[in-house]
């Protein structure tokens, strides 16, 4: 393989550690004996909900475009990673510094063409070297493409990091037309169950349903998470818009008639577009 010049490193000055050092310090006083009563009964699966709940704050901190809310959601999931450390350091299994460690030995490994002298210009090449490296470090034959998913991802994320993962090697439609023509045909076999009432037969065709459209939302490059979410917002927000109109007359929601809210609904709908 051929090899790249690489550049000289400029030196840069030392960076201080003192903030990430006081942290480790703090949570190991908070789980000392003489600690925090409620941090000392934490568990590494009592914190579990704590990493779910911190990663959504998180991610609405990054939407908020603020970014004193931004560092503070940052550490509070950083605070669940040192909690999650600490509690194995106590076990005697590792601590944050070999966690830390670790990841950059794998940054390093996985990113040849930055730290080595194989060459990827482009994300798909990236992607494809990272997939070959990742196979060879897993060494069980068993082992699949699709290991290693977290269970817990929302169900419309979970699809999408499916279908990226069999498309690096290969496995995927050629042209965006092939994939609208199959969400046409699984919408067709969803009409097809939806007569007969088999409950278990509907949710898989739905199920087929929505995974064909997480597809196009792939070669589309859209998170279906994030565009999802994203109606989500708007329909709430022209459905407050709606309650607001009908109060304004007075009225409560359940006075009013399907057709009266859908008239509602379409003024809303203008009036937001403006």
């Amino acid at each position: 393989m051929k090899a790249k010049p690489r550049n000289k490193k400029a030196k840069s000055a030392p960076r201080s550690h003192a903030g990430m050092d006081r942290l480790l310090d703090v949570v190991r006083r908070l789980r000392a004996r003489d600690g925090c009563p409620w941090d000392r009964e934490q568990t590494l699966n009592t914190l579990k909900q704590y990493l779910i709940e911190e990663s959504y704050e998180l991610l609405d901190a990054v939407d908020s475009g603020d970014p004193l809310k931004h560092k503070e959601e940052l550490g509070d999931v950083l605070l669940q990673v040192v909690l999650h450390a600490q509690i194995r350091d106590e076990e005697k299994k590792f601590d944050f510094d070999s966690v830390a460690a670790h990841l950059a030995d794998k940054l390093v490994r996985r990113h040849p063409h930055v730290f080595g002298d194989v060459e990827a210009d482009t994300s798909e090449k990236v992607l494809k070297n990272w997939e070959i490296i990742k196979a060879r470090e897993h060494k069980d034959a068993s082992r699949s493409i699709v290991d290693g998913i977290p269970r817990h991802l929302p169900a419309l994320q979970k699809a999408q990091r499916i279908q990226s993962r069999v498309a690096r090697v290969g496995f995927d439609w050629e042209k965006i037309t092939d994939v609208i023509a199959k969400i046409r045909e699984e919408v067709a076999e969803l009409e097809d169950v939806i007569g007969t009432r088999q409950h278990a037969k509907i949710r898989e065709e739905m199920g087929d349903v929505l995974f064909s459209i997480v597809n196009l939302s792939r070669f589309c490059n859209v998170l279906a998470e994030e565009a999802l979410d994203s109606t989500n917002k708007k329909f709430m927000a022209r459905f407050r818009k709606l309650e607001d109109v009908v109060r304004s007359r007075k009225q409560e929601l359940t006075d009013c008639t399907p057709g009266e809210l859908d008239a509602i609904w379409s003024a809303v709908k203008k009036t937001r577009r403006r």
